[in-house]
């Protein structure tokens, strides 16, 4: 499972629920082996009555969720169980699909809202870390909750240890670790903020941009220094606008290597300064609009001044985009966001040639 699921918005929702002091349970994928629905890490929230906030797979498995727990929240107890998805026949009612999963139900989990609360506020500052569950079975099964903030992993962790808490990190996948022959089993799950989009320049572009990016799941920051375009009405639910002077508004913000930059200003003096405000930083991209003719001089410019090596040019993606004969500010922008898929997926991507 990626770090973009859903699970912040469930951790957000129960946290909402909890507050509100109607009994719930938690549905937890443990562990998933195989083809299934959804994966490890993935939940959903169940009330009394079995109605489903979120999904783990929808179907026969969910339906099975959903009756074990109203029985839970009945009993108050946790439970694990296996859901086997071999059917033999498409014909039947039973999954096909061929894989197995291992879900949690936990009707405590109310009780945990604090750590889950902590998940969420960690997400809000773009901090990253892994949340621990923690299911002991003895003569009754017991549910722990613990958030773990990505700096303090070497100090915290005892099990399933620092070392293997942080390589769940940096993998970026969650790992069901079992101990005790099966006693205790911990669920460690990244939680790693989206990738951010950093947009300068609030015109058409950097308002098609953001409503395409927003759909891929970009934490985004529009800047600008005309306040009449960083208009929340211009931008989906969510974006940040920044006004000011773009240039030092850029060189401000935090840059690292999950930051990505595009600058569509509206002329040449402003992205000649924007560029040259981040061409220094850590990003894992940086595009900047024009056509190859202003490219090349604004290269030579940068290089002549100092403000940039061949080297840190040779980074930036400009022409920004992809060569897909784009001409519309949607057309444009599609080509840029297909160009950070390709970065941000496959760590690279084709530049388009600079006369």
């Amino acid at each position: 499972m990626s770090c973009t699921s859903p699970s912040p918005d469930i951790h957000q929702a129960l946290v909402d629920f909890a507050d509100s002091g109607r009994a719930l349970a938690l549905a937890v994928i443990l562990k998933d082996t195989g083809s299934t629905p959804r994966k490890a890490g993935t939940k959903a929230l169940i009330d009394s009555s079995g109605a489903i906030r979120g999904t783990i797979g929808g179907g026969s498995v969910e339906a099975e969720a959903q009756r074990r727990a109203v029985e839970a929240i009945r009993s108050g107890r946790p439970l694990v169980f296996d859901f086997a998805m071999e059917g033999s026949s498409a014909a039947g009612a039973e999954p096909v699909c061929g894989g197995s999963m291992r879900i949690l139900i936990d009707p405590t989990a109310a009780t945990h809202a604090a750590a889950y609360g902590q998940a969420v506020e960690a997400g809000r500052n773009r901090r990253s870390g892994v949340l621990l569950t923690s299911v002991r079975h003895g003569r009754e099964t017991t549910v722990d909750v613990e958030w773990l903030a990505a700096d303090s992993l070497p100090r915290k962790a005892a099990f399933p240890g620092g070392e293997a808490v942080r390589s769940v990190l940096a993998g970026k996948a969650p790992h069901l670790f079992v101990q005790d022959d099966n006693r205790l089993e911990v669920l460690a799950e990244p939680l790693v903020p989206p990738p951010l989009l950093v947009i300068a320049g609030g015109g058409h572009i950097g308002q098609a941009l953001a409503a395409q990016a927003a759909l891929l799941g970009f934490d985004i920051v529009v800047i600008d220094d005309r306040r009449e375009f960083l208009d929340a009405a211009l931008y989906p639910p969510g974006v940040v606008t920044r006004c000011g002077d773009i240039a030092g508004q850029l060189a401000a913000l935090p840059v690292d290597g999950d930051t990505f930059i595009a600058i569509v200003t509206r002329g040449h003096q402003h992205d000649e300064r924007a560029l040259a405000a981040c061409i220094h930083r850590p990003a894992a991209y940086v595009g900047m609009i024009g056509s190859r003719r202003k490219v090349a001089i604004l290269r030579k410019d940068l290089l002549a001044s100092g403000a940039a090596t061949e080297e840190e040019f040779a980074r930036v993606y400009a022409p920004i985009g992809l060569d897909i004969g784009a001409e519309t500010a949607a057309e444009i922008a599609a080509s840029i966001v297909a160009q950070l898929i390709a970065v941000r997926r496959k760590g690279g991507s084709p530049r388009m040639p600079i006369e």
